[in-house]
């Protein structure tokens, strides 16, 4: 399928720029990029009705191993009090503090950096439909950092998530995709070569008579050069067209590069 929109209509095309060294480094740090590249990310799909009705998407980023709390456990403060049935006032009850004991082990683990926007369906849910993931230098500096993050899309794609992966990361080589497919044990055929290191990759589950499968669509990046517009598999849905360029061209302005 080919895939035709441009935000921009084809008046200006930014090159992929090499955030990760001089000069560009120096001016304004990647994390800078990909943070407005998120909120850019985000705004394409919410706005102008590219994605369909019910689906809306969030951009979420954590870095450094912080995690984020999703549902919080609220206390209520000992003071608190309730209006009574006699029209007076009604002190809340304090509810007993349990101190859990002391954990047996400690172990060690990695929580990889996340820079993503995720896209969810409203119906029924919300229900992730797919994520975004702009790949961070961290995620792919040592062993244990790539097995996580791999691990945590291999998650998406067991669920039947869509998921789009980009690497515009040139400190490291390591490649996260050939990292996935190892951790999806499948045969090596499916990794790409050796010396792609900057990519963008669309992959949409599906399940067939002939059994269940991961649709592909690889696309290599290089410094100097425009990005593409890629499928955006949507669960339930198929996919939508994501233009990289148009969004990482208004990432870029928006950090006066």
């Amino acid at each position: 399928m080919a895939w035709q929109y441009n935000a921009n209509g084809g008046e200006k095309l930014m090159p992929l720029l090499d955030h990760f060294h001089p000069p560009v480094s120096d001016e304004r740090s990647p994390a800078s990029l990909h943070t407005l590249w998120l909120g850019a990310l985000t705004g394409y799909l919410n706005l102008g009705g590219r994605l369909p009705a019910g689906y809306y998407a969030q951009a979420e980023i954590s870095i450094g191993g912080r995690l984020e709390i999703d549902v919080a456990t609220l206390e209520r403060s000992r003071s608190s009090t309730a209006p009574s049935t006699n029209g007076g006032t009604a002190t809340l009850a304090a509810t007993a503090v349990w101190l859990r004991p002391p954990p047996v082990l400690s172990m060690p683990i990695l929580f990889p950096d996340e820079a993503e926007v995720l896209v969810y369906q409203r119906e029924g849910g919300p229900i992730l439909a797919a994520a975004i993931e702009l790949v961070s230098a961290s995620n792919k500096d040592r062993l244990e950092a790539r097995h996580a993050f791999a691990a945590k899309c291999a998650t998406f794609l067991h669920h039947g998530v869509g998921l789009v992966l980009v690497d515009i990361v040139t400190t490291r080589h390591a490649n996260l995709h050939n990292e996935l497919v190892r951790q999806l044990g499948r045969h090596p055929a499916f990794a790409f070569p050796s010396e792609a290191h900057l990519y963008a990759v669309s992959y949409e589950p599906a399940r067939r008579v002939s059994g269940d499968q991961v649709d592909i669509w690889p696309e290599a990046l290089a410094i100097g050069e425009p990005l593409p517009t890629v499928p955006l598999p949507l669960r339930g849905h198929g996919c939508v067209p994501l233009d990289l360029e148009s969004t990482y061209t208004e990432a870029r302005e928006r950090n006066g590069l």
